[in-house]
C-alpha cells in the first residue's frame, strides 16, 4: 500500500529567495533551511517500503522529522522545532494517493527509550510501595488496636485481615505485579509490535537500536510482513544490514551523491561488514 507517494523539498533557489533579506544574525540557525538542500535532495520517491541510509549527521532524521510534520503524523516524544519550520513546511509538496490513515505515526529512537524507562520507574515505584506493605503488614499483626471513632474502622478491618491471611497473599490483594522483566532490546522490540499494527504509514527512525542481531531480524521479519500483508507503508532510516536487507526495499544512499537508490550490497556499511567477515572467515 502506498499511502505516501513521494515528497518534495524546497530547491536552494527557493530556500535563498526566501531566507534573502531575513534578519538573519538574530538566530543561531535556520534549521531545517539549508539542511537537506546541500545534499540536493529535491524529490523523494518512495516504494511499501523505503529505507534512508546514511551516517550520523547525514540528513535522514531530518527527512523523517520534516515528513511527520508535514502529514501531521502522530509522534509521543517531543520535536524541538525552529521557528523556520512552518515556512520551510510550506515550500514541501507530498503527493498522497491514499491519505495516511490515523494511526499513522513516526517513532524515534526517544520513543523507544522513553518506553524503556517508563518500565524501570513503573517497577521502581512497584517494589517501594511493596516495600511499604511489608512494614505495614508486620505492624498490623502485632499492634493492638481500640476501635474510638468509625473512622478508624477501616484500618481496624486492614489489621484483621492481616491477621487471616498470608504476607504473600496481603500484598497481592494490595499492589501490582511488577511489568515482566526484560532485556532492554526485548523491550524495544515488543514496543515496535505493539505499536506497529495494520493499515497505516510508519516512519522510524533507527529502529535497531538496543536490538541485538537476532532481534534485529526479528523486526526485519515482522516488518516485512506487516507491509506485504497488512497493508502496511514504512519508511525508515536505518545502518543495519539485516534492515537493508528487506526484500523489495527501495534504498537511498545517502552518504555517496547523487542521491539515488541503490542495491543494499553496494552500501559502504555493508560491504565493510563483509569484508570484516570474509577476513575473519578462517576462525568460524
Amino acid at each position: 500500500m502506498l499511502y505516501l507517494s513521494s515528497f518534495s523539498f524546497p530547491t536552494q533557489e527557493q530556500e535563498e529567495t526566501y531566507l534573502h533579506g531575513l534578519q538573519l544574525t538574530c538566530y543561531d540557525t535556520c534549521y531545517p533551511f539549508q539542511t537537506i538542500s546541500r545534499k540536493t535532495i529535491e524529490h523523494i520517491s518512495f516504494s511499501p517500503f523505503t529505507i534512508l541510509y546514511g551516517g550520523n549527521g547525514c540528513g535522514k532524521t531530518t527527512i523523517l522529522n520534516i515528513i511527520a510534520e508535514k502529514l501531521r503524523l502522530r509522534r509521543e516524544s517531543p520535536f524541538n522545532k525552529t521557528d523556520f519550520l512552518e515556512p520551510y513546511l510550506q515550500h514541501c509538496q507530498a503527493e498522497t494517493k491514499t491519505p495516511p490513515p490515523g494511526g499513522s505515526r513516526i517513532i524515534t529512537s526517544d520513543d523507544v527509550f522513553d518506553h524503556i524507562l517508563r518500565i524501570r520507574q513503573t517497577n521502581s515505584e512497584i517494589d517501594s510501595a511493596r516495600e511499604k506493605l511489608f512494614r505495614r503488614y508486620e505492624d498490623n499483626r502485632t499492634t493492638r488496636f481500640r476501635l474510638n471513632s468509625m473512622e478508624d474502622y477501616e484500618q481496624l478491618k486492614d489489621i484483621n485481615l492481616c491477621k487471616k491471611i498470608s504476607k504473600s497473599q496481603y500484598i497481592r490483594r494490595n499492589n501490582h505485579d511488577n511489568i515482566r522483566t526484560q532485556s532492554n532490546g526485548e523491550n524495544a522490540l515488543r514496543y515496535f509490535t505493539g505499536m506497529i499494527t495494520q493499515d497505516a504509514l510508519y516512519l522510524l527512525d533507527e529502529p535497531e537500536n538496543s536490538l541485538s542481531a537476532e532481534n534485529q531480524q526479528k523486526l526485519a521479519q515482522f516488518l516485512e510482513d506487516s507491509c506485504r500483508f497488512y497493508n502496511c507503508q514504512f519508511i525508515i532510516s536505518t545502518h543495519s544490514p539485516f534492515l537493508l536487507s528487506i526484500k523489495g526495499a527501495k534504498v537511498y544512499d545517502m552518504d555517496d551523491p547523487p542521491f539515488a537508490a541503490k542495491k543494499w550490497t553496494e552500501l559502504k556499511n555493508v560491504r565493510l561488514f563483509h569484508e570484516f567477515f570474509l577476513k575473519h572467515a578462517p576462525e568460524f
